[in-house]
Formats: structure tokens, C-alpha cells, sequence
């Protein structure tokens, strides 16, 4: 017979909401004196640790057992995401082959709240004779793992926020810290910037916007609705409505970009009662119509929309003239950009 999917509370175990509540607000005070112990208590160690990771010439790599292993799992991706090389390797394997991940260029990361993990102290001595600076972080000063560091990042808090001061809260809420701290002031002292950021994360609503340009996503070709100046009216209008895009570019003989016709203005001349019959696209068009380059990114064009109160907008290219594509809000909304 299966067990229940959920365990059944001991004999006498009851919900109080008033405890719970009680208990979570006095977690939140413990490890926000967790980090506030941190923050006074960052010198010259952290400093020298931001140097030597700059300084290493391979990858930071991560490790730690337990709770402190699925922390250093966090750091190690948090570091490769902003422009430190860095992966994690478990203890545990290390002695059993994966040692040979780690190169003499690397420098090793140590997790370990008490500095006393049976599987880090196994694999200290083949750190050292690799050569590789080993930075700690602990949180007992005068532990194994300690001693045998080259610089130790101090993680020691006053208490667990487990009532029974056994299970790892406070100690894991510092040692992400201390990691995110790490994180950030080596992205900074790398000049990492938004680009950058993106770059590692194509997938992201960030890395669309940062990495898609307007050619990625415009109308081309025939998709572009267009028509010559000398056109006549009724035909800019059945191209307007064939392509779609609410508007039509008016462009010349040699392609070059010289007025944009709206679905707005079409009402605005209605509105006003005129004979459209005879007119042609010159005598309605707009004459300086709004433009993005091709090679500009799509969150600009998206602004200019914008800022236009437009839902369209003409893409020419290099020369700022030639009519090369088109491009809606639809377009920037399927592309995700908006």
C-alpha cells in the first residue's frame, strides 16, 4: 500500500495562525540581523577575494555539501549570469573524479557553514597541491576549512531562525549574501552592463530587448505597402488595405522614402467632405514621415511609437532615405519587445 501523499501530523499537533505569523515575523527579524551582522563585518578579506577572482585567469568554481551545496549551486549561476566564469562542482564527486574539472588557472570557493564538511576537508589537500587560490566561506573562523584558505568570507550569524537553532536558515540567507555581494561587485569592477547582461540571457524579456533590431522584425519586400507619388488615390487606398499595416509609405522611382499616408488622415479627409477622387498620393501625404533605421534596436522604434502616439512607423536604411521595411506595434508585440 502507498503511503498518503502528505504526512500526517503527529498526535496532538494542532494549527495555531497567531504562532505561525509569530514565527514568520521573528524569522524575518533574525536574518535581517543575520545580514546586518554581514554588512559590518565586510573588509579587506572581501576586497582581496573581488581581486583574486578578477585576477583568475580560469573559472571560479563553487562547492559545498548539503544546504550550503544548493547555496553555492545559486552563486555559481548567479556569477556566470553577470560576466564571471563559474560553475559548481559537489564535494562528494570531486574525490571520485570530478577533482579533474578543477585547473591550476581556477580558483576554488569553499562553502561551509561550520568549515567542518567531511567531504571539502578530503579534497583540500589536492586543492593545494593544484596550486589554486582557495577562498572560504564560513562560519567559524578557526575551523578546519578556515585555516587551511587562502582568504576567508566571514558568514557567522548570531543564530539559526529555526526554533530549535538546528536547521540552516540564517546561515543559507548569509551565504547567498555574501555570494550576491560577490556577484555584484565583480560584475561592477568588469564594467558588465545591461548589453552584457543580455547576452547571457537570450531568452529573457531583458535579452529581447537588448539584442533584437528592427531587421528582425520589419516587413520587407512586398509586405511594405508603397506607392509612387503620382498615385492615385483610391489605388494608395487599396494598397493600404491590402497590406494591412494602416498606413502606406509613398516613396519615388529610385525607392527613395518621401511621404507616409495614415489610416487617420483618410478619416480626417472624409471628415472634411472633400472630392478624393481626383487627388494623388503627393497632394495628401505627409512629407517627412516618421522613420527607424534598420539596424536600430526594436525598443527604439517601440519608443518612438510611443512617444508619437503612433502604431507604425517606416524603416529605411543606411542612408536615412531608402525605404527598406515597415513595422507596427502587432510586430513588436508578437517579436516580444512590447
Amino acid at each position: 500500500m502507498l503511503p498518503p501523499p502528505f504526512s500526517v501530523p503527529p498526535p496532538g499537533a494542532s494549527f495555531d495562525a497567531d504562532r505561525a505569523l509569530q514565527l514568520a515575523r521573528q524569522t524575518f527579524d533574525i536574518e535581517a540581523q543575520a545580514l546586518l551582522g554581514l554588512k559590518a563585518r565586510c573588509g579587506d578579506s572581501f576586497a582581496r577575494a573581488v581581486e583574486t577572482v578578477l585576477e583568475c585567469r580560469g573559472r571560479l568554481v563553487v562547492m559545498g555539501m548539503g544546504k550550503s551545496g544548493h547555496v553555492g549551486r545559486k552563486i555559481a549561476a548567479t556569477l556566470a549570469s553577470t560576466g564571471t566564469p563559474a560553475m559548481f562542482v559537489h564535494p562528494g564527486e570531486a574525490s571520485h573524479g570530478d577533482l579533474g574539472m578543477v585547473t591550476p588557472h581556477d580558483v576554488v570557493l569553499a562553502i561551509s557553514n561550520s568549515g567542518e564538511s567531511d567531504e571539502l576537508a578530503a579534497i583540500i589537500p589536492a586543492l593545494k597541491r593544484l596550486g589554486v587560490p582557495l577562498l572560504a566561506m564560513t562560519g567559524r573562523a578557526e575551523s578546519t576549512l578556515a585555516r587551511h584558505a587562502d582568504l576567508t568570507l566571514d558568514s557567522t550569524v548570531d543564530q539559526e531562525a529555526c526554533p530549535m537553532n538546528l536547521a540552516p536558515t540564517a546561515s543559507t540567507t548569509a551565504q547567498m549574501a555574501l555570494g550576491d555581494a560577490l556577484a555584484v561587485a565583480l560584475l561592477d569592477a568588469r564594467g558588465f552592463r545591461e548589453a552584457d547582461f543580455a547576452r547571457s540571457h537570450p531568452g529573457g524579456s531583458l535579452g529581447r530587448k537588448l539584442l533584437t533590431h528592427v531587421h528582425d522584425v520589419m516587413r520587407s519586400g512586398d509586405q511594405v505597402p508603397c506607392v509612387s507619388p503620382s498615385a492615385a488615390f483610391i489605388d494608395m487606398v487599396r494598397e493600404m488595405s491590402h497590406k494591412g499595416l494602416g498606413a502606406t509609405a509613398v516613396a519615388d522611382e529610385a525607392g527613395r522614402l518621401v511621404g507616409v499616408f495614415t489610416d487617420g488622415d483618410l478619416r480626417r479627409l472624409l471628415e472634411q467632405g472633400r472630392d478624393l477622387r481626383g487627388l494623388t498620393a503627393q497632394q495628401v501625404m505627409h512629407s517627412q514621415p516618421r522613420r527607424v533605421r534598420a539596424d536600430a534596436l526594436a525598443v527604439e522604434a517601440a519608443d518612438l511609437m510611443e512617444r508619437h502616439r503612433i502604431t507604425s512607423v517606416l524603416v529605411v536604411g543606411d542612408d536615412d532615405e531608402q525605404l527598406v521595411g515597415a513595422l507596427n506595434s502587432n510586430d513588436l508585440m508578437r517579436a516580444k519587445v512590447i
